[in-house]
């Protein structure tokens, strides 16, 4: 998963306050109530001090997909429009024009 290093930074700092442990322990891959222990209560503060970091507003019906912290850090790419590009794709070769068909 490619993701902008600067939010991601936020949101593990942000995690790494409110967990009062190092940001650079969290890692991208954990789920934030299984591996970090958060229950809904601390789910929803952390998404609330998100919010405030980021300068926008997460609806209720979105709270459901945020599971792991790599999906809020894709969440939040996603609202701020800054999405990872993804990998280019090979251009397919071109069309050589049918020869019999020329205009005069």
């Amino acid at each position: 998963m490619t993701t902008d290093p600067t939010i991601s930074l936020k949101i593990r700092t942000a995690l790494g306050e409110y967990l009062k442990r190092d940001p650079a322990t969290i890692l991208i891959t954990q789920h934030l109530r299984d591996d970090l222990g958060l229950d809904s209560m601390a789910v929803i503060e952390l998404l609330y001090r998100i919010e405030e970091a980021f300068d926008l507003q997460i609806p209720d019906q979105d709270l459901v997909g945020l599971a792991n912290v790599g999906h809020v850090v894709s969440y939040v790419e996603k609202r701020l429009g800054k999405t990872a590009s993804p990998a280019p794709t090979k251009k397919p070769a071109k069309q050589s024009k049918p020869k019999g068909n020329r205009k005069p």
